[in-house]
């Protein structure tokens, strides 16, 4: 922003526009809105209170009593509605510790107790009324105290696995550390931290794919001690799951209300697809292990084929008698026996996005994992080919995480920008082996050649 000329006085005039359009548009509105708000609810409580006092002095008990009643349950909302918020928008959070309250059962009892008592004590002037009221809120002040000590000072590390699968249980570690020396900490819950009200509905709506799901309760932790608790999660789905933070919360010492503190700690995780079997999986992999006992080619005994000499071919393997016919080298390629070379393929192309074709291709991730983690258990040469994505021919246990963290985020491509044409390219500059291709394309759409060279695994057939 430009600075006042004084001397001059240029632009005096637009600087003070600019200054003042700055200061409106940085107003505190809902700020000041709940502070004239609160203004107005204080001036009404007491003006109700004068209003209580003079009924009584004129011997109207009832109309008094229920004057004084609504006086102080218009304070009690201010105090317990409208200061908070204020107190939030203070300087003072820079360095204060952030609690939300929030009443339980007992505590509104509680609290419904001391409005009665503190009606009959302003009514009555009764000194043991007034003593008992005191205790009461001097019981709300403690436990106010009691809590902060509990909930200050702690530190949280969440531990997790290095790969974790969809639809299987694992066990993680969640660490807690109570940093102050002396006082220890009573009766903490660990939770999921909630949403805040701003914050963008992607956001919201990604709560549901955090992952601690279910609170953790702590009893105990010393001073100057840390206590680990084992949690169980499972993921029913593949993906991405994000832990923005925890929140912290007790009912110390007496229940009266729950007191609650958001530690930040972001925690991220990649889930990798369900690889445990299904029946489609033992239904079709008998057949692929048909087709690959026919196609691949190595270094066996028993004839595959006769074709023309490579330079790459060893001079051993030339069959001299077809190329004494044929007037042109002919080697001689033989079954494998001792190696695979596999090129899976995962075409995540769809014609449609609607729920039965979505459950398809969630089935066809899974089957595409499943397969990727049996050629790993059988330790074959294998490649992996997808959209944007691509491994090089390699011994499987190399690149199946990479494989799987693949199949753990991709999504369906409905507008078909990789063409059936540019499926065909890619496989055809693949590295040499025997193909399986997943796909969600109609039949008769796939070319004689594709078919000729590769084993079809259609997503409407699983």
């Amino acid at each position: 922003m430009a600075a006042l000329n004084p001397s001059t006085g240029r632009g005096t005039w637009h600087d003070l526009q600019a200054l003042a359009r700055y200061k409106l548009t940085h107003i505190d509105r809902e700020g000041w809105r709940r502070f004239w708000t609160a203004l107005f609810g204080l001036g009404v409580a007491f003006l109700l209170a004068l209003y209580s006092t003079a009924l009584h002095a004129s011997n109207h008990p009832a109309e008094a009593a229920a004057t004084a009643f609504l006086s102080l349950l218009i304070a009690f909302f201010v105090a317990i509605k409208i200061v908070p918020h204020l107190v939030r928008r203070t300087a003072l959070q820079r360095w204060m510790m952030k609690v939300e309250y929030e009443f339980t059962r007992e505590g509104i009892v509680y609290f419904l107790v001391i409005l009665l008592i503190a009606g009959a004590a302003l009514n009555t002037g009764n000194n043991l009324l007034f003593i008992i009221l005191a205790n009461l809120l001097a019981g709300i002040l403690l436990s106010g105290i009691l809590s902060a000590i509990v909930l200050s000072q702690l530190e949280l590390d969440f531990s997790l696995p290095e790969h974790v699968f969809a639809e299987r249980p694992m066990i993680s570690r969640l660490t807690v550390e109570n940093l102050k020396w002396v006082f220890p900490s009573f009766s903490l819950t660990l939770s999921a931290r909630d949403p805040q009200k701003g914050e963008r509905q992607q956001d919201v709506l990604s709560a549901a794919r955090q992952i601690l799901d279910a609170p953790v309760y702590v009893p105990y932790i010393p001073h100057r001690a840390s206590v680990t608790q084992h949690v169980e999660l499972a993921f029913p789905r593949r993906g991405r799951y994000t832990q923005d933070g925890f929140r912290v919360s007790t009912k110390f010492p007496f229940g009266l209300l729950r007191k609650s503190h958001e530690v930040v700690a972001r925690q991220e995780i990649l889930v990798l697809p369900n690889v445990q079997p299904t029946e489609e999986f033992y239904e079709i992999l008998p057949l692929i292990g048909g087709e690959i006992e026919s196609y691949l080619k190595g270094r066996g005994h028993d004839l595959y084929a006769i074709r023309n000499y490579e330079e790459s071919d060893s001079a051993r393997h030339v069959d001299w008698k077809a190329t004494a016919k044929a007037q042109q080298i002919k080697v001689r390629e033989f079954t494998r026996e001792d190696e695979r070379r596999l090129v899976l393929v995962f075409d995540g192309s769809l014609t449609a996005r609607d729920g039965r074709t979505l459950r398809q291709f969630e089935k066809a991730v899974n089957f595409c994992a499943c397969l990727a983690w049996h050629f790993y258990e059988i330790d074959a040469q294998m490649q992996f080919l997808a959209e944007g994505f691509e491994t090089p021919m390699a011994p499987a246990g190399e690149i199946i995480y990479p494989v799987l963290e693949k199949l753990a985020l991709v999504e369906p491509n409905v507008d078909s920008a990789a063409s059936l044409a540019d499926l065909e390219s890619r496989i055809a500059s693949s590295a040499r082996g025997f193909h399986i291709v997943i796909t969600s394309r109609p039949r008769g759409s796939i070319p004689t050649r594709l078919w000729g060279s590769s084993y079809l695994v259609f997503m409407d057939s699983l």
